[in-house]
């Protein structure tokens, strides 16, 4: 027709009528224009992010197949990529499980360690099974999550409110790992920094901080979606009232990278007075420190916007993937080298290949207020900083192979 947009804007030529094809809702379009649209988020197998185009011909009539001769809206790009998508899904689905299955297996396996040995009883010691346990909870509820809420329509589609509250616990959880890694900063800070060796530190601060701050962000978001996005099971994440978990959560990481660069800051400093045998070891120290970011869990902060591509959206899903499922079972080798390189630290940290403890007497002899029990050795001790090297290959070999099954079997 000649005429005018619904908004009173006069086309100069024929404008194609508003329209409804059935899924969405076309407005008016001038001739020999296209218009386009996100594809619509209500069908499983539809990419949002892709685009619906609809063209409206230089008559002034919406474009009509050929074949069927109806007027017709070109959805075809919103499944191309629907066969690859769920192909990545479930390599990520695999992916997560194969990689909280091995980290529980380290975790038991050094929390069993940690429990059968009494001579590793000491405040530091305290706060790694407090953070491992962490680990053990938040890696038995995801499985579970993954298994039983995320991969079950007819649950979801029932929406109980026990699969609420397992979404309170499974975020409640997510939060307590963070906040362990802040205690854990807090207290590594505070004995390279402050250096305040000689008194104990009071570790009720640190369980407050690490199992009871996060129940509020956990259930101020509970409440905040009972009330204004009550999906069901909780389990979409196109809400912003996420911020009110992931913002505390960032905050820890903040402070997490300010220790991190301000002990790094005090490692190079010390570089300065010290002789070429301690630099060796501080330069270690600062190698380490900088690896620990990503285990940490800093790449959040370092790395906090997806790509918009397709391709390196991909790339992304399983590079932080592997950071956040088979981070575990690496940590506990990178923290004890830091702590080994820094010469404060050098006291028994447990990792599954080798494990091993030992002590250099000249530290002891040097500072006498360290705790004497964190250095009793075990057994025999080996070169952990290259063997750490081989086992950070080694797991990254193991996520790569990982993959290369799962495309074979998926």
């Amino acid at each position: 027709r000649e005429g005018f947009f619904s908004d009173g804007f006069c086309a100069a030529g024929p404008v194609c009528n508003r329209t409804w094809d059935g899924w969405l809702c076309w407005d008016d379009t001038e001739a020999g224009f296209t218009t386009e649209q996100h594809c619509p988020e209500y069908f499983q197998d539809f990419d949002p992010s892709e685009m619906v185009t609809k063209i409206c011909s230089d008559n002034g009539h919406w474009f009509l197949h050929p074949e069927s001769n109806r007027t017709w809206t070109n959805y075809t790009r919103c499944n191309e990529h629907t066969k690859e998508g769920r192909m990545t899904a479930m390599n990520l689905f695999y992916l997560a499980l194969i990689g909280h299955g091995l980290s529980l297996t380290a975790l038991f396996i050094s929390l069993g360690i940690f429990f059968h040995f009494k001579s590793l009883s000491c405040q530091r010691i305290t706060l790694h099974k407090n953070l491992f346990f962490s680990f053990v909870l938040n890696s038995v509820i995801t499985i579970i999550s993954l298994t039983a809420v995320a991969n079950n329509q007819e649950l979801v589609q029932r929406n109980p409110t026990s699969c609420k509250v397992f979404q309170f616990v499974h975020l409640y959880l997510f939060g307590c790992n963070y906040f362990w890694m802040l205690c854990e900063g807090i207290y590594l800070h505070t004995l390279i920094v402050v250096a305040v060796f000689a008194e104990k530190q009071h570790l009720m601060w640190y369980y407050l901080l690490g199992w009871g701050f996060p129940l509020i962000p956990a259930s101020i978001h509970a409440i905040a979606r009972s009330y204004y996005y009550n999906d069901n099971c909780w389990i979409s994440s196109n809400t912003s009232l996420l911020y009110i978990i992931h913002g505390p959560i960032c905050a820890a990481l903040l402070v997490n990278l300010f220790f991190l660069l301000n002990i790094v800051r005090v490692l190079i400093t010390k570089l300065k007075v010290t002789h070429q045998a301690e630099s060796s070891l501080y330069m270690k120290a600062v190698r380490a420190t900088l690896i620990l970011v990503p285990l940490l869990g800093i790449q959040y902060v370092l790395l906090p916007y997806k790509p918009a591509g397709r391709a390196s959206s991909e790339i992304y899903d399983y590079i932080m993937n592997i950071l956040m499922h088979y981070q575990v079972r690496i940590r506990s080798c990178l923290i004890w080298t830091l702590y080994k390189s820094a010469s404060l630290f050098d006291y028994v940290f447990i990792y599954i290949l080798p494990i091993c403890c030992c002590r250099h007497s000249s530290l002891l002899q040097a500072d006498k207020t360290l705790d004497p029990d964190c250095y009793r050795p075990v057994l025999p001790c080996l070169s952990k900083t290259a063997e750490c090297r081989y086992l950070f290959i080694f797991y990254l070999m193991l996520s790569g192979v990982s993959l290369l099954i799962l495309q074979l079997i998926v």
